[in-house]
């Protein structure tokens, strides 16, 4: 990983091979996220058909000027028949880990989010388990707001996950671009 500044773009077609990692490589998803086998041609046909980016949610790279390090995603949680949130999540190649980029990284999309959607609320779970996670989402400001018990299934057996969230009026109002 290179020292430049931590950027969130778009996903390109040659990024599709790191995307693809996160679904035919245990090791790259790390312990709380390795779910089991998937179809790999999902990230393909996603990409051709809406860039990743829809009304429904969508994935940024998280990249320096060098180096690719993962992506940001987010999804349309339906609250009522009049309103939604975003539910986020982050996901860092192992070489990536452990050096605050997901803490900016997840701070880069939040501000994102709230300055090109209307949501006022941003969701994030993570296992009980991940200390890490949890850290960086704290980091962010996001505040813990309970334990759904037995909400994940991941090797073998239910696990329980920590909602987090944060509040458009939460946020320190920041002038910087967000990407």
């Amino acid at each position: 990983m290179t020292d430049d500044a931590l950027q969130l773009r778009p996903v390109a077609e040659d990024d599709l091979p790191v995307l693809e990692r996160f679904l035919s490589e245990p090791q790259a998803t790390g312990p709380f996220q390795w779910l089991g086998w998937s179809d790999p041609g999902r990230w393909r046909r996603r990409w051709a058909h809406d860039g990743l980016l829809s009304d429904e949610g969508g994935q940024l790279m998280v990249v320096t000027s060098a180096d690719r390090l993962g992506f940001v995603a987010w999804r349309r949680v339906t609250a009522s028949r009049s309103s939604y949130c975003w539910n986020i999540g982050a996901q860092l190649l192992p070489e990536a880990r452990g050096r605050g980029v997901g803490t900016q990284a997840q701070r880069l999309l939040t501000r994102y989010l709230f300055a090109y959607t209307p949501v006022v609320r941003l969701e994030a779970d993570t296992e009980t388990g991940n200390i890490a996670e949890q850290r960086a989402l704290e980091k962010t400001g996001f505040i813990r707001e309970g334990v759904l018990r037995s909400f994940v299934f991941r090797d073998g057996q239910w696990r329980d996950v920590v909602r987090y969230s944060l509040l458009r009026d939460e946020v320190a109002r920041d002038k910087r671009p967000a990407w």
